[in-house]
Order: C-alpha cells, then structure tokens, then sequence
C-alpha cells in the first residue's frame, strides 16, 4: 500500500513539473517600446503615442493637435481610456459630437499598434 501512494505521488509531482514547464508568460501581441501614429481629425492632424510595455498597450499620449479643446478632452477622458481597456481599437465607438477626432485617433492608434506587431 505505501509503495502503491508514494507511486501514485511521484506521477503527480511529475505531471505538475511537465505541465509548468509547458507554459509561458503572456507577453502580450506588441513588441515593448512607443510607437507614434497621426490622422487627420476634425480641423487638424493629430498625432498621437503608444507605449507598449509586456506586450500590452500601457498607455496613449495625444502629441500634436489642433482640435477644439472641448473635443480633443472627450477622447482623452472616454476613447483613450476604452482603447487601453480594450487592448485595441476594435468595439471601440466614436464620441457623438467629437466622432472626427475620436476616429481620427483610433486610426492614429491603429497605425501605431502595426508598427508594434510582433
């Protein structure tokens, strides 16, 4: 019987160590570094940087704009938040009455993100 519980231990400890040798950390579907991209808004280009980092979109700055504030805060306070949530662009709706320059930075973003595939 003991021979039979330490055998039946041993295949188990075998089997957790091939099973954690199996996985691996999600590194995320981006190459680590920022990336910057630029579409035309509602009056102006605006451009805008991606920072990668594990893999993951980190964060999302405006750079370059000339947008009328009120506009260019929505994105900011709404579509840039939902776009790091989301991990991307896709899902993500266009502010009504900022849809230019919400959609002018989701393209900016998307440009961004195909320089930071892997």
């Amino acid at each position: 019987m003991k021979k039979l519980f330490y055998l039946v231990a041993m295949l188990a400890m075998a089997a957790m160590v091939l099973v954690g040798c199996g996985a691996t950390a999600d590194t995320g579907k981006f190459k680590d570094g920022s990336y910057e991209g630029v579409a035309r808004g509602a009056s102006s280009d605006i451009k805008v940087s991606v920072e990668v980092k594990a893999g993951k979109i980190d964060g999302i700055k405006i750079l370059e704009h000339e947008e009328t504030q009120n506009l260019i805060e929505a994105v900011m306070e709404n579509t840039i938040p939902e776009i790091i949530e989301k991990q991307g662009t896709e899902g993500v709706e266009a502010i009504s009455g900022a849809s230019k320059s919400s959609s002018a930075v989701k393209e900016a973003v998307n440009q961004a993100l195909e320089k930071a595939k892997k």
